[in-house]
């Protein structure tokens, strides 16, 4: 679907004011739920230091002089590492008539995360605890998205350890909370992430409804955008390890990438549906294209590869892709395409925060709000915004297609006015027309009909010698190749007899042209003469050499024929100027019954080679023979 319209309507303008009050809303959602950083942290002195898998544990993590420790403030991050991270921190004291103290580290991509918690005064840790993403879900102290620890209760302070290794970004917001305050704070982010999730499946599936009805398929992407985005923040949030697949901690050391990829993929292909992007660049359509199948093949390369690996090239391939996508919709937009101005805003809060969060992860700068809030609330201003992208363009393709029917309704008022018009006008002259039809086609018929004689005497004239008056060699070709195929048609015998003057050019030399021309027509009238069947064609195919077709003749009858013209040429001599010339002529004759096309050329070379074979062997004498004879 695409929006061909420069102008943006009054409806556009509350849809798009509507949208923003509700991102203003979600932000600050979003921001109230967030832990209240004026509540006391109840805990001081944290550090870290890395250090090497089998060189501490809690049996001597204690003994660390404290000049190897570097201070640190929470929210804890590190960057990307491959090495193990030990944390150390003082806890106040938690014994209180009112209320049991947590441990809370509000981030749930952690691989390995162990706790132990010590008196002072004790050399070996109270407690210890294990959580993280290696193992199963169940394994955890409590059944929460993220790492939750009780602390012993003590009217002293107690020191905690902690140590970390992960294969993504290590990060540890820790919080020390009251029971009663992480309830509350717990429903609250609950609801508002409840919101989330509704909006985003509520608006999935109503899409997926509209892709079946209107059979586009840009709804069908954007649901798939829309289902992949939620999976991702499930899997950022750890509720997809909680409750859809915590027995299966390979699948959550894999789950983030391939949703994100998906995510990107379905975006790159929902962008190419909404956007023509192919109108005005071919070269940035099939980048585009590109993009999707780069994020089809990282979904498949997330499975093979490592997280540590893949995270990384993802993080740097989503910052330019994004920045990509933004760059081309701001592009679109100053080609006069009013719905990617709209796609550009959206974008841009998309973009804001996946580099807001890949800076994070890779610890180029510190942010007040967690990298995956950061996203939480990026991807509902990117969601809310295209799904008013979908809702104006899909009412603009509404509105079109109503202009379109109105228009054509008002085309077929036209049409029909013109139509009554017209039968008027033909009702009018309709006896006038049908006169000068019927004497215009009588002047045609008697004009066909001269023209008709008229080309009948071309054909004849075209088919006659003009010195003979015997058919020429063009009707020669022809009536060959027509009895041909009646030979083979019928399968009878076709006789052809090719004669030839002997010592024409003798007789020019003595008598001269004008005799040896009066030659040609006494030799055409005698043979015309002892031609008895209409048949039997009579065609002069040279200077002096002529021929005669004779269908349903065979060899002997051929002959016969052949001996007959000869004898009366020779019995009766032309009379020129007071002078006799007396006329011999040599006769070759071949005959068959045809079995393919080219056969009648045969018959023709043989019986011309018969009548060489007659003028060689003496001349004024017959030479006969069976084409099949010599194939």
């Amino acid at each position: 679907m695409q929006i061909h319209t420069d102008k943006l309507r009054n409806y556009d303008v509350g849809l798009l004011v509507t949208a923003i009050v509700a991102v203003v809303l979600f932000i600050s959602l979003f921001l109230n739920i967030s832990p209240n950083s004026s509540q006391p942290p109840h805990y001081s002195q944290l550090k870290y230091r890395f250090a090497s898998s089998d060189e501490l544990n809690f049996e001597n993590v204690d003994q660390v002089p404290s000049n190897q420790w570097m201070p640190a403030t929470s929210p804890v991050n590190l960057g990307m590492s491959d090495k193990t991270v030990w944390f150390s921190m003082v806890i106040e004291p938690t014994q209180s008539p009112d209320s049991k103290y947590l441990l809370h580290i509000d981030y749930a991509l952690l691989d390995e995360l162990d706790v132990g918690i010590f008196e002072n005064i004790s050399s070996a840790p109270l407690v210890t605890y294990s959580a993280g993403d290696t193992q199963t879900a169940e394994n955890r102290p409590f059944q929460h998205v993220k790492p939750l620890f009780p602390l012993p209760s003590s009217q002293f302070s107690q020191q905690v350890f902690i140590k970390v290794k992960t294969s993504g970004t290590i990060r540890l917001p820790i919080r020390i909370w009251k029971e009663s305050e992480f309830i509350q704070f717990t429903a609250n982010r609950n609801a508002a992430l409840g919101v989330f999730f509704g909006i985003l499946i509520a608006m999935g599936i109503s899409n997926l409804f509209l892709t079946v009805t209107t059979g586009s398929k840009s709804f069908f992407l954007y649901s798939g955008y829309v289902f992949c985005l939620a999976l991702t923040i499930v899997t950022l949030q750890g509720y997809g390890f909680t409750y859809l697949w915590s027995g299966s901690p390979w699948f959550q050391g894999k789950a983030a990438v391939i949703f994100a990829s998906a995510t990107i993929m379905f975006g790159s292909m929902f962008t190419r549906s909404l956007l023509p992007i192919k109108k005005y660049s071919i070269l940035l359509d099939q980048i585009m294209r590109g993009i999707g199948w780069l994020c089809g093949a990282s979904i498949v390369a997330s499975v093979l590869l490592p997280y540590s690996i893949m995270i990384k090239i993802f993080l740097v391939a989503l910052s330019i892709i994004v920045s990509f996508t933004l760059l081309l919709g701001a592009w679109m937009a100053t080609k006069g395409e009013v719905i990617a101005r709209y796609f550009t805003i959206a974008w841009g809060f998309l973009l804001i925060s996946a580099l807001a969060a890949s800076f994070d992860n890779l610890n180029l700068f510190h942010l007040p709000l967690t990298s995956n809030t950061l996203l939480i609330i990026g991807g509902a201003v990117e969601t809310l915004i295209l799904a008013l992208i979908l809702a104006i363009n899909f009412s603009h393709s509404r509105d079109t297609l109503i202009n379109a029917k109105q228009f054509a309704l008002e085309q077929e008022k036209q049409a029909n006015t013109a139509k009554e018009h017209l039968l008027t006008m033909q009702q009018r002259h309709q006896e006038d027309l049908e006169y000068k039809v019927e004497e215009r086609t009588l002047e045609l018929e008697v004009t066909l009909r001269e023209l008709s004689e008229v080309n009948q005497e071309l054909e004849r004239l075209n088919a006659v010698d003009p010195l003979t008056g015997a058919h020429n060699r063009r009707h020669f070709d022809n009536s060959l190749r027509a009895q041909g195929r009646r030979s083979r048609r019928e399968q009878i015998p076709l006789s052809l007899i090719i004669l030839d003057i002997d010592h024409f050019k003798q007789i020019n030399d003595k008598f001269g042209h004008d005799a040896g021309d009066e030659c040609l027509k006494h030799m055409t009238h005698l043979f015309q003469k002892h031609i008895h069947r209409p048949s039997d064609d009579l065609c002069r195919i040279g200077g002096e050499e002529f021929a005669v077709i004779l269908p349903n003749t065979d060899l002997q009858g051929g002959k016969f024929i052949a001996e007959s013209l000869l004898t009366a040429l020779a019995s009766e001599p032309l009379s020129y100027e007071g002078d006799e010339i007396n006329l011999t002529a040599s006769a070759g004759v071949a005959t068959a019954i045809m079995h393919d096309e080219d056969q009648a050329q045969h018959l023709f070379r043989l019986a011309d080679s018969l009548l060489y074979k007659a003028k060689q062997g003496g001349r004024n004498k017959v030479i006969s023979q069976q084409l099949q004879d010599q194939l």
